[in-house]
């Protein structure tokens, strides 16, 4: 690569679309443009992937120059941008910056960290043990639909304090959210979670949504709903994700195969998932808010920088034998990484050692290579997870 700095405002042309492509190919982006990919998030949309894992560090750590505030991006994008929706601001400790930032946060890692995670291992085996038995006589399941996603679901809202009656409302607004009923699904989910606020108001208990109360006295009502929505979001999609790809992993991989010899753990699989097929990969953003010089190359103001988690934790700069290792970016880092990381590995660790002691002999239904992925700009997850196993006699209820 040239030593002269790059301006990727002058090579638009030659802008990955990641819209398109949302599997890059690392080796050969990294040999043409070195740590940071001049890429497009949707049609018209510029933005800087990055896929250097030291380059990536130097970012979340310089929250100044890198901040995750959206709102000076916002107006340069048109409202039916398809990626908006996902990354426009909230206020909440994922999408601010700054004072801003520390003061959301503070809340969020109160609450977090009164978590009795003795007491979450059981909720996420009493939780397992019915979805087990609703398709361990079958022999064979779906294990997105039939297992991790309902899971994962159910341990949030326990989390949450959330009653049944509002989960299923919390439950039917999502679905529309995600069945195109965008406006709608937010309206349901929206109501669900100022339902549960409110019977935290009058009856608190040992859970998240009451620590969020507790500590953010100072919060207005709309940022304290942003907390809960920003808790559903990163404990949903990512933690189910996690689970899926490390029971693919552990189907796939001889060395998780006792029988053949193998000798890796559940936590291995877990931190080689994070490292290879983190998920999402590439929701970490930040807006510079002046033009930045960093490795050769200026990045223009406001534009997004996009870390992708899967191409960093590839970068041969650190490649080699990752096994035990933890140093991957799939929690972010510095003043932004996950406050949920601990609760977010037992929830996944529990979830595939419940199904695995229940189901030993649990195969892939279909080649690996023919499981189908849902893939976007900023996601790339697993659709669908068919095993089959010998049929098994149901597992006793707590």
């Amino acid at each position: 690569m040239s030593t002269t700095p790059t301006d990727f405002d002058r090579t638009d042309e030659q802008r990955l679309p990641l819209w398109a492509e949302p599997d890059p190919d690392y080796a050969t982006l990294r040999a043409k443009y070195g740590d940071l990919v001049p890429v497009e998030l949707a049609p018209g949309v510029p933005a800087t992937l990055v896929i250097g894992y030291r380059t990536a560090l130097a970012i979340l750590n310089d929250p100044d120059r890198f901040p995750a505030d959206p709102r000076a991006w916002e107006p340069t994008v048109p409202p039916e941008c398809p990626v908006l929706p996902q990354l426009r601001y909230q206020p909440n400790a994922f999408r601010s910056a700054g004072f801003e930032h520390a003061r959301l946060r503070e809340v969020l890692v109160a609450a977090l960290d009164e978590v009795d995670l003795h007491a979450l291992h059981t909720v996420v085996e009493r939780t397992a043990v019915p979805l087990i038995n609703g398709f361990c006589a079958d022999g064979a399941a779906d294990l997105v639909t039939r297992y991790a996603g309902p899971l994962v679901f159910a341990v949030i809202n326990a989390l949450l304090g959330c009653p049944p009656e509002i989960s299923a409302r919390a439950a039917a607004g999502l679905a529309e959210l995600l069945g195109g009923g965008a406006e709608r699904g937010r309206q349901l989910f929206r109501a669900a979670l100022d339902d549960l606020v409110q019977l935290k108001r009058g009856q608190p208990g040992a859970d998240v949504t009451s620590g969020l109360l507790r500590h953010g006295t100072a919060l207005d009502d709309e940022e304290l709903l942003q907390q809960i929505y920003l808790l559903y979001g990163i404990g949903t999609e990512p933690v189910q994700a996690l689970i899926v790809n490390a029971l693919r992993l552990i189907l796939t991989d001889a060395r998780f195969d006792a029988t053949l010899g193998g000798s890796l753990s559940t936590r291995d699989a877990l931190d080689r998932v994070l490292f290879d097929d983190p998920p999402p990969p590439n929701k970490i953003v930040s807006y510079p808010r002046q033009p930045v010089l960093l490795g050769g190359t200026w990045l223009a103001a406001n534009r997004p920088v996009v870390i992708d988690l899967a191409g960093c934790n590839r970068d041969p700069e650190i490649a080699g034998d990752h096994t035990g290792n933890r140093a991957h970016l799939a929690w972010s880092a510095g003043p932004h990484a996950c406050p949920a990381r601990t609760p977010a590995y037992l929830i996944a660790q529990t979830a595939v050692d419940q199904l695995l002691d229940a189901l030993p002999e649990l195969q892939l239904a279909v080649p690996d290579a023919e499981l189908r992925r849902q893939t976007g700009p900023l996601h790339r997850t697993l659709a669908e997870l068919p095993v089959t196993f010998p049929p098994a006699p149901p597992l006793p209820s707590f």
